[in-house]
């Protein structure tokens, strides 16, 4: 199926989206910022990473940056909803640092499944 990471600062969307994704069969990490992501990256691969754009301690910009340089193979999902900048703004350098698919909060499970699905096919 795939091993995804799920980078975010906010507990309650971590556990919401490894509910959805584990039902649908994922094997579902998290990390809490950009740095944890990095770690587990070096120690364990994964196939897809999903990360909120906003973070302390190293961002998601920043964790996308590092990621597709380190591991140009990687997939990346950017997700956001804004927090003190325009969500658009936000998911806009997203992708132009590297991630392949950007998705803003709040999105469907349906959306979710579907992303995920397309990035590890």
């Amino acid at each position: 199926m795939g091993r995804i990471l799920i980078v975010d600062d906010e507990e309650i969307t971590r556990f919401t989206l490894r509910e959805i994704l584990e039902v649908s069969g994922y094997s579902v990490t998290e990390a809490r910022n950009g740095k944890e992501c990095i770690d587990l990256q070096k120690i364990s691969p994964f196939d897809l990473i999903i990360t909120d754009i906003l973070m302390p301690e190293k961002d998601g910009i920043e964790t996308i940056i590092h990621l597709k340089r380190d591991y140009p193979g990687i997939k990346i999902v950017a997700i956001s909803g804004g927090g003190n900048m325009d969500i658009n703004e936000a998911l806009k350098f997203a992708q132009e640092f590297g991630a392949d698919r950007i998705l803003a909060k709040p999105f469907s499970d349906e959306q979710l499944i579907e992303v995920v699905a397309e990035q590890l096919s």
